[in-house]
């Protein structure tokens, strides 16, 4: 048959003619302006839903933060941004089925093949299974939320602050502006540095002579007095003494607590605070030292430099 249609132009031009006829049908072009319409409508719908929808949710949290009750505030975060995930999720899998049916494409048949062919993919699919469960699960515990610093234990471990939770993956942004995607199911230890205060620890090395009771009399005023500089700080610093003595060196530790996440810049200020305090004090700071010994010299004296 396709032979005789290649071959015999009359054939050729009745199944042109039979084309073209189809193209400029007033049946073709009633449906291709219907389906057309309707398929806008539904994108438009859909936008529309999900624009709607994530203001409304987070409408109705950012209420809920205002009430006296007290809520967690990166609790709540996670939880908008996972309701307004599935709801996107849902009115794209709407849409598309909608889109489906304004084209006259029997749905019903694809949804049974659909069946089938996820409860064939589902047996092979366990890490998918535990990665939604271990992210349920992270969830409902609250073992971390959108903001928070974290260290997380995988094959390859991962620190950051997390962008999005779902329920198969979490995402962290790295200090260095990485960002780590890592399944749910393979997180199995959890370092949470938002929850409580941090403590900064400061360790100065000064010169073996230095008078410590004098380092402490100049540095105690000047730490009672950094809660009222810095709103990081949430108790008065605290000088401890010596922490240790190894050779020419004494380390002395200042202790402070902060804010979540905040002891590193504190860190520093006292750091540098401390040793201008020193230094215009007259106090020795460590610094490395080297004896020569002469051989040739009778005596056992040597010289240091």
């Amino acid at each position: 048959m396709e032979e005789n249609i290649i071959t015999d132009p009359g054939a050729w031009a009745k199944a042109t003619e039979r084309l073209w006829n189809y193209l400029t049908s007033e049946e073709l072009w009633d449906f291709i302006i219907t389906a057309s319409v309707k398929i806008i409508s539904i994108l438009i719908v859909s936008y529309l839903v999900i624009f709607i929808g994530k203001r409304i949710i987070k409408r109705v949290f950012s209420i809920r933060m205002k009430s006296p009750i007290k809520y967690s505030e990166r609790r709540q975060t996670t939880i908008v941004k996972l309701l307004q995930s599935v709801l996107a999720y849902v009115v794209y899998f709407t849409g598309i089925i909608a889109i489906l049916s304004a084209l006259e494409i029997e749905i019903m048949g694809l949804l049974a093949g659909a069946g089938i062919a996820g409860l064939a993919i589902g047996f092979g699919a366990q890490s998918l299974v535990k990665d939604v469960i271990s992210g349920f699960f992270i969830i409902l515990e609250d073992q971390f939320g959108v903001g928070d610093f974290i260290r997380l234990s995988t094959s390859s471990s991962a620190e950051g602050t997390v962008v999005e939770i779902g329920l198969r993956t979490t995402k962290l942004l790295g200090v260095t502006g990485e960002q780590f995607i890592i399944p749910n199911g393979q997180i199995t230890d959890v370092v949470n540095f938002s929850i409580n205060n941090s403590k900064a620890i400061v360790d100065m090395q000064v010169g073996i002579e230095a008078d410590v009771d004098k380092i402490e009399t100049l540095v105690k005023p000047y730490l009672e007095n950094l809660p009222r500089q810095y709103e990081e700080l949430v108790t008065v610093p605290q000088f401890l003494g010596v922490q240790s003595t190894v050779g020419t060196e004494v380390t002395i530790r200042i202790i402070a607590e902060t804010k979540p996440l905040q002891h590193f810049g504190i860190a520093r200020v006292i750091r540098r605070d401390v040793r201008e305090i020193l230094v215009k004090n007259g106090i020795p700071m460590a610094y490395q030292r080297m004896m020569v010994y002469d051989r040739d010299r009778n005596d056992s004296r040597g010289e240091e430099a």
